[in-house]
């Protein structure tokens, strides 16, 4: 009796480890059991939980005689209320080279609700309400929201990605903005394909396992003209496996960049091609051939690097000859800044040429920055592009020159031995200064040499001055006068704010502010228009009614 109770006990611990093995979630599996937890322990206040987020990725053949990554995504949420709906908005991103794109297929999703003690299912009209966003040459959205969201609604979905662009593999983000309880990633990669692993986060795996085995592989050739051409061969094949349980939610806070650059994710780059299937060759290179590519590139160095004499009719009437060069950099950056329109802040290349940007003053952020290299060295000036990722794009690595983590695209200037960082698609911003969204760490400039710059978010400070002069008037209240300097930035925010609402709005702002009922005059902004330098606000001012003896 004693070893079949030992063997009992056996057999429940061995279920107890295994149950903590799986996420032991199915699609379509939702009961009344499901909908009981109104709070989870892992965030007493969230507003909606991520039950289990799990995510696979493979290699198989396909019939153009390569390579396809198959990538499959389920999901489910309880979504505890109204301040969680947000979370049944989906986006799905697919990479497309203009012609073709990342095929989307197996979608479904339903909304389960609890109506008089038994689930209701609303299905996702996959058809009718999947809507396709191109966002830029390179990129469309699908998105979709799920039908009948309630508070205490539990939302699922699942879909597939065949993609045969090899350098996509399937990032992982194991943590974001809603807690999760389940979060896991499997990853099947041959030994044919190297890819080096980068990841991120402070939260160890719950779950670690990687394991051998031998896989066939069929490469099908319906391309040619003839007979179709069959391959098939053995390879070596590594299944990864990464779970975290109970991952709390990070989520965006003042003063920080995306939360990208926080939470625990994994992601992926193609390094190597390897035997059986290729005959090798190393596809991520080093800074400098990541740079010598770019300069090279059509739409990117080669628009500044070639004979550009055209320029002429455009920077003479800008600067004099007997300027400095620091005189013409000024005046060739106002001139940028000041007669063109930055229609996007998110470009890291040339949509357009530099002459047709000069006739039509409309272009992204790269556009103008390279335009201002470009007329920069015609004038003899020492002018490079730089290339970096903004804050809200996510952190780059100085070790991977992986190209598609840079998002922008700034100039550097070298003039009597100083350096300059110049960005002239900011309509309010001075020379040799940088928007916020550029101090973000790593930049590399596109030279020869490929310097690595860091823009650290420490090199951003601030100080404000503020003087008032208060006293009371015969009537008993109190009057005064304000002098304040505020930063430099705090002045380039200003300066947008009376661009866009005009000084009576910040005069309304002020006094709102204020909290009392007050009366503000001789109102005056002194540098307005002199983008180098910070704001001076200035104004009189009469508190009516104002009889405390301390004043905050």
């Amino acid at each position: 009796s004693k070893l079949i109770f030992l063997a009992v006990l056996l057999s429940v611990l061995l279920h107890s480890a295994w149950a903590q093995d799986k996420a032991n979630v199915k699609f379509g599996d939702v009961s009344e059991k499901h909908f009981v937890n109104k709070i989870y322990p892992i965030d007493s206040n969230a507003s909606a939980v991520v039950i289990a987020d799990i995510g696979s990725s493979r290699i198989e053949g396909n019939n153009k005689g390569g390579f396809s990554l198959v990538y499959k995504h389920f999901k489910r949420v309880h979504i505890l209320n109204k301040n969680g709906y947000d979370i049944a908005n989906v986006s799905i991103s697919l990479y497309s080279d203009g012609d073709d794109e990342e095929e989307l297929d197996k979608l479904r999703a339903v909304t389960y609700n609890l109506e008089n003690g038994k689930v209701a299912e609303t299905k996702l009209d996959v058809k009718s309400n999947v809507f396709k966003d191109k966002i830029s040459k390179n990129l469309v959205v699908r998105k979709f929201t799920f039908p009948n969201v309630k508070e205490g609604s539990i939302i699922e979905y699942e879909y597939s990605i065949t993609s045969d662009y090899l350098t996509n593999l399937q990032p992982w983000e194991f943590q974001g903005a809603y807690p999760r309880l389940w979060s896991e990633y499997n990853l099947s990669l041959p030994a044919f394909f190297g890819y080096v692993f980068i990841t991120q986060g402070s939260k160890n795996y719950d779950i670690n396992q990687t394991e051998q085995r031998r896989e066939s592989f069929q490469v099908l050739d319906t391309r040619g003209v003839g007979a179709s051409e069959r391959f098939s061969f053995q390879a070596e094949v590594t299944d990864n496996r990464w779970v975290m349980k109970n991952v709390p939610a990070l989520k965006e806070e003042s003063y920080t960049s995306t939360i990208d650059n926080h939470i625990a994710k994994i992601e992926f780059q193609l390094s190597e091609l390897r035997p059986p299937a290729y005959v090798y060759r190393k596809i991520m290179g080093t800074w400098n051939q990541l740079t010598e590519n770019l300069m090279k590139s059509e739409y990117f160095g080669e628009q500044i690097s070639k004979d550009n004499s055209w320029l002429k009719d455009i920077v003479s009437p800008v600067v004099n000859a007997s300027d400095s060069k620091e005189a013409k950099a000024k005046k060739i950056f106002a001139y940028v800044r000041d007669n063109f329109t930055c229609t996007s802040h998110d470009r890291r290349s040339m949509d357009q040429s530099l002459k047709n940007l000069t006739k039509t003053k409309n272009g992204n952020v790269a556009e103008m920055n390279l335009l201002l290299t470009a007329m920069l060295k015609y004038l003899d000036i020492e002018a490079d592009p730089v290339i970096l990722s903004t804050r809200s794009h996510g952190y780059t690595f100085p070790l991977y020159p992986i190209l598609s983590k840079f998002n922008y695209t700034i100039c550097r200037a070298i003039i009597d031995g100083k350096t300059y960082f110049l960005d002239a698609s900011d309509p309010h911003i001075g020379f040799g200064r940088l928007p916020v969204r550029c101090y973000n760490g790593h930049a590399r400039v596109v030279n020869k040499a490929a310097d690595a710059i860091g823009l650290s978010s420490d090199q951003v400070t601030e100080t404000k001055t503020t003087s008032i002069f208060l006293i009371n008037d015969n009537k008993g209240n109190l009057i005064g006068s304000l002098q304040q300097t505020p930063g430099y930035y705090e002045s380039l925010n200003l300066r947008d704010r009376i661009k866009e609402k005009g000084e009576e709005q910040l005069q309304k702002d002020i006094k709102k502010a204020f909290g009392a009922d007050i009366v503000i005059s001789n109102f005056g902004v002194d540098s307005l228009n002199k983008y180098d330098y910070e704001l001076g606000i200035h104004y009189d001012f009469d508190i009516k009614d104002e009889k405390e003896d301390i004043m905050y």
